[in-house]
């Protein structure tokens, strides 16, 4: 297992993009419906420590490591609950306002619905060659998300009218590894 230690931010967001609420709520409005029992994968990306993103076309996930060279292996606190994280690909989009996605940080952005109603805590998913499970940790706005993206997009995310769709993402957990790839198939195996 490799030293835990801090790293470095990561990118900034450019405040030019960023939304102002009542619009990140119309363009929520407008999505279409997602999937909710197949999916895709629509990207990855990797943290590394210089604050870097890299986005591979493919990765094997593992039980010790997650997604093997992200920053979730390398820092504090290395919570098995928050071993990977996922956020709807459309989502991201709509907040992001044309800027990068891997801005996020997040691991896995998905076409497929990963709200509470559909996926609930426990629930089981195959990704490509690897089967993960939804842990019940909140994947919440923090500071790094509010410079990104600007006080409206967190209020959005962390809005109780929608907070059960999980628009700021989930957290999975790995529990066989596999390779996944963009594009692999996201489908759920079970739910409790």
């Amino acid at each position: 297992m490799s030293v835990l230690t801090k790293e470095a931010y990561g990118p900034t967001g450019d405040a030019a993009y960023h939304l102002e609420l009542s619009v990140l709520e119309a363009g929520l409005r407008a999505l279409p419906r997602l999937p909710s029992d197949t999916g895709r994968l629509a990207l990855l990306a990797l943290r590394r420590p210089d604050g870097a993103r890299e986005l591979p076309e493919r990765v094997r996930l593992s039980l010790e490591d997650g997604f093997p060279g992200d920053g979730w292996s390398r820092r504090p606190p290395r919570d098995p609950e928050a071993q990977l994280a996922v956020m709807r690909r459309d989502v991201a989009e709509l907040i992001a306002n044309g800027q990068p996605l891997e801005l996020f940080g997040d691991n896995l952005y998905v076409d497929f619905d990963i709200s509470a109603s559909n996926l609930p805590v426990g629930s089981m998913l195959r990704v490509g060659a690897a089967t993960v499970v939804v842990t019940p940790k909140p994947h919440n706005g923090c500071a790094k998300f509010h410079a990104r993206f600007g006080a409206d997009a967190l209020r959005f995310v962390a809005a109780k009218s929608t907070r059960d769709q999980n628009l700021r993402g989930v957290y999975w957990r790995v529990v066989e590894g596999g390779e996944i790839f963009v594009d692999a198939p996201v489908r759920v195996l079970s739910r409790p």
